[in-house]
């Protein structure tokens, strides 16, 4: 069984970018064979990892759809779906890749949420984790294309809307009883302390988050010269701060020999 975390948010809040952290984090750790899911149309993982994604599931579908009739004898349509879907995944050391895209149309995403969720759920029993980045709003969970999930991070970015967005996804995962064991919520993107407005927001929906995760000069950098997030130096303000959380969501001595950094308080002893 693999331990299957997922990163949710509103767009711009950073999720491909902490998605990207956390998977830096279990590969230096050590943490066994990962499985990372683009389920995001606007695929860009990939790009975060450092990995040339060639296919998609989406267009896999396009081409099952024309090619069917000419399934090779003896397999059935299942059996041939799977074979193709299966050449999609994109290979590394410790860490494998498969990237949902668009199916026909320019918002036709509902059957390739589908048969990506089906075939990561397949996909995920050989790795030790599964890190599912997905797309902004909450339209994967009313499909429930987010299910079975032990670690759902809300990602918040330093905003007003962002938290407000964090309450919805909480609110949709309780009314829609979804299989989601535990959730954190991130404030992304966060200075030195939180602005007013933003701590004020978070009392009033009565959000205490897990962990902020810190503006950082180098995660930009590299997102602008398509360098891969795994790359990131130890000193990573941002890689710090996940480094931190995933060790304290894991329950694991970080590896790192720097101590970390203290989160800001939202007001004095917190929330």
């Amino acid at each position: 069984m693999s331990f299957n975390i997922a990163v949710a948010g509103k767009g711009g809040s950073g999720k491909t970018s902490v998605a990207s952290l956390i998977i830096r984090y279990l590969k230096k750790n050590g943490s066994g064979p990962i499985l990372a899911v683009d389920a995001d149309p606007n695929a860009n993982l990939g790009e975060s990892l450092g990995l040339e994604v060639k296919q998609t599931v989406g267009l896999v579908l396009n081409e099952f759809q024309k090619d069917k009739i000419n399934i090779p004898p003896g397999m059935t349509k299942d059996v041939y779906l799977e074979y193709k879907l299966n050449q999609i995944v994109v290979e590394s050391e410790e860490l494998d890749l498969v990237t949902m895209g668009r199916g026909e149309g320019p918002e036709c995403y509902c059957y390739p949420n589908l048969i990506l969720k089906k075939f990561a759920d397949t996909l995920a029993e050989n790795y030790a984790y599964m890190v599912m980045d997905n797309e902004a709003g909450m339209e994967h969970l009313s499909r429930r294309t987010t299910q079975n999930i032990d670690e759902l991070l809300i990602i918040s970015d330093h905003s007003v809307k962002g938290v407000r967005t964090v309450a919805r996804i909480r609110d949709l995962v309780a009314q829609l009883k979804l299989a989601v064991k535990r959730q954190s919520v991130i404030i992304n993107f966060a200075p030195a302390k939180l602005d007013p407005l933003v701590t004020d927001e978070l009392v009033r929906l009565g959000i205490e988050p897990t962990a902020t995760i810190p503006l950082d000069e180098e995660v930009y950098q590299y997102d602008l010269k398509l360098k891969p997030l795994l790359d990131l130096p130890d000193s990573s303000k941002a890689a710090r701060a996940v480094s931190d959380l995933m060790a304290k969501l894991l329950n694991r001595d970080c590896l790192a020999t720097y101590p970390p950094d203290p989160l800001p308080l939202i007001r004095e002893g917190g929330v």
